[in-house]
C-alpha cells in the first residue's frame, strides 16, 4: 500500500508542475491575409478615378446602397481618390453641387487550386451516405487568392436630381500565389504583409 502511495505521489507531483493555462481568442470570418487582399484590390480598382464634371465640384459621396464586407474602406478609398484628384468632399447633399451615389459589383475574394495528382475526396462508403475523407495525393499543386473589387456609380444634381453622368466600373484585383511540390516543398507567396515604410514617407501634401 506504502509503495501504491508513492508511485500515486510521483505520478502527481509532475502533472501539477506541467499544468498549463489557455487563452481564447476570437475568430472573425476573413483572416488578416484576406483582408489584406480585399483592402489592396480595393485601392488598385479607384487609382486614377476622376468624375465628368470640373475639378473642384465639390461631391457628395451617398454610400447609402453601397453594401459588401469591407465597404466602409472602399468608401473611404473612393474617397481618398476624389480628394486626389481635385475634388472637394462636401460633408452633406445640400452642401454639395454634385451626389456620387455609388454602388459594388464585388468586393471579395477568389480562391483556385490546381493539382497535378488525385485532390482531395470525400467518397460515400454505404447507402446511409456516410463520407470517407481522402487527403490530397500530388506531385505539384498551385494555389491562387485573390481579391476582386469593382464598383460603379452615377452622378446627379442634388436640388434638382438631374443626371450629370456615370462612372464606368473600376475594377481592381490582388493576388497572391503559392506552389507546393510532392506536398511537402512550398515556395512563392503565402501571405500578403502591410509593410513597413520609411517615417519621412508617411504623409504626402496635396
Amino acid at each position: 500500500m506504502r509503495h501504491l502511495t508513492i508511485a500515486a505521489l510521483a505520478l502527481a507531483v509532475p502533472l501539477a508542475l506541467g499544468a498549463c493555462a489557455s487563452t481564447s481568442e476570437t475568430h472573425p470570418s476573413r483572416t488578416a491575409t484576406e483582408q489584406l487582399l480585399v483592402a489592396r484590390a480595393a485601392d488598385r480598382a479607384v487609382e486614377g478615378l476622376t468624375l465628368p464634371i470640373p475639378r473642384g465640384t465639390r461631391v457628395f459621396v451617398d454610400d447609402a446602397y453601397f453594401r459588401a464586407e469591407n465597404a466602409p474602406y472602399a468608401v473611404s478609398a473612393i474617397r481618398a481618390a476624389l480628394s486626389e484628384a481635385g475634388y472637394s468632399l462636401a460633408p452633406s447633399k445640400q452642401e454639395a453641387a454634385a451626389v456620387l451615389e455609388l454602388r459594388a459589383g464585388a468586393l471579395s475574394l477568389e480562391q483556385m487550386r490546381r493539382v497535378f495528382g488525385l485532390p482531395e475526396m470525400r467518397v460515400p462508403i454505404n447507402d446511409s451516405f456516410n463520407v470517407v475523407s481522402i487527403p490530397e495525393l500530388s506531385v505539384y499543386s498551385r494555389r491562387d487568392r485573390v481579391g476582386v473589387a469593382e464598383f460603379s456609380g452615377f452622378l446627379y444634381e442634388p436640388t434638382t436630381g438631374a443626371p450629370l453622368g456615370a462612372v464606368v466600373p473600376m475594377t481592381g484585383e490582388f493576388r497572391i500565389r503559392s506552389h507546393k511540390l510532392l506536398m511537402i516543398v512550398a515556395w512563392g507567396q503565402q501571405s500578403v504583409e502591410p509593410g513597413e515604410r520609411d517615417p519621412g514617407d508617411s504623409w504626402r501634401e496635396f
